[in-house]
């Protein structure tokens, strides 16, 4: 398409020639558009310059279309009417929706989160389809480019300006050991836990997850010290190994959630009842908040976090945000 014509062309005047058309009057146009029968006469006068044509001559009984304008007079209906309709949000209907969205979730989390959103959805959308994956690169870039339309993990310490958060949940990291473990029921200190074989999930984005702790954490001063036996980036895996043999864990938030995953597995407190947390969000771009389609999955998101929540006896996320003072 050349737009280069279109460049001198400014929408009002096609307003002002669909009434010029349907009046054959410049004062009645004029009253219809609710200007002065001054300006309605300069706007002919462009109209003529930009189409090079008189398109109206005068008679007794009014002006009369050339046959240029009524050429126009063929298409100006059709293209206001186009024009008019970009203006209305497309009407969205649920069950009628056809179309796929991109996710990223965090991949404890979507252990339990993808089934339960996709249940939601194949009852009142069933047209819906998920693309989800459980890491990727340029994270952000996607979400602005559109190749990622949501994004649920723990909260990282930076974003660009033009993304939106909204807080899923907050959890503590777990310390996982298979049920019958020997610092099963006691009070453990963190010599006892270096005593045992340790597993740890291997995130490449670690260090950008924003742990909420103690400015001198013993619990993140031992993440960064020990050397764990095995590092895997197979969450089952490392879930295996702990429920066959000594092996420790230090999880994920919300794994213990997850009931077939956890069968057979303790949690073990942290010593010194460290309260260590991170926060859960859901981020979106600026670019779909007007989009009827990403706000109704947006909803089904938050609708399935607050689900789970219920489930388990947390607050809902109003009140967690009420009880935390945040912004989001």
């Amino acid at each position: 398409m050349d737009i280069r014509d279109l460049g001198r062309l400014d929408l009002n005047l096609l307003v002002a020639l669909e009434a010029l058309l349907e009046e054959r009057n410049v004062s009645k146009a004029a009253e219809r558009l609710f200007i002065t029968q001054s300006a309605m006469s300069k706007t002919l006068g462009r109209l003529r310059e930009v189409f090079d044509d008189p398109l109206f001559v005068r008679r007794h009984a009014g002006m009369v279309p050339t046959p240029r304008a009524e050429q126009l007079a063929q298409h100006l209906p059709q293209v206001l009417q186009a024009v008019q309709a970009m203006f209305q949000p497309d009407e969205f209907d649920p069950a009628t929706f056809s179309g796929e969205f991109n996710l990223m979730v965090q991949g404890h989390m979507g252990v339990w989160f993808i089934p339960e959103l996709l249940a939601r959805l194949n009852t009142i959308a069933p047209g819906v389809r998920l693309r989800a994956v459980s890491h990727t690169d340029e994270l952000y870039e996607k979400l602005a480019d559109g190749q990622l339309d949501f994004v649920l993990h723990a909260e990282r310490h930076q974003y660009p300006p033009d993304l939106q958060l909204t807080t899923a949940g907050f959890a503590p990291p777990t310390l996982l050991a298979r049920a019958g473990h020997p610092l099963e029921g006691r009070e453990l200190s963190w010599e006892d836990i270096l005593q045992y074989p340790q597993v740890m999930l291997l995130l490449s984005e670690i260090a950008e997850i924003q742990i909420l702790a103690e400015e001198d954490s013993p619990f993140l001063r031992h993440e960064r010290g020990v050397v764990p036996q095995l590092e895997t980036d197979n969450l089952f895996t490392a879930v295996q190994l702990v429920r066959k043999s000594d092996y420790l864990f230090a999880a994920p938030p919300l794994f213990v959630e997850q009931d077939d995953l956890a069968r057979d597995i303790i949690s073990l407190p942290l010593p010194g009842g460290e309260e260590v947390v991170v926060r859960y969000v859901v981020v979106r771009h600026d670019r779909i908040v007007n989009s009827p389609a990403h706000e109704f999955l947006y909803g089904e998101i938050i609708a399935t976090i607050e689900a789970f929540r219920a489930r388990h006896g947390l607050p809902t996320l109003a009140e967690m945000r009420a009880l935390r003072n945040l912004e989001y």
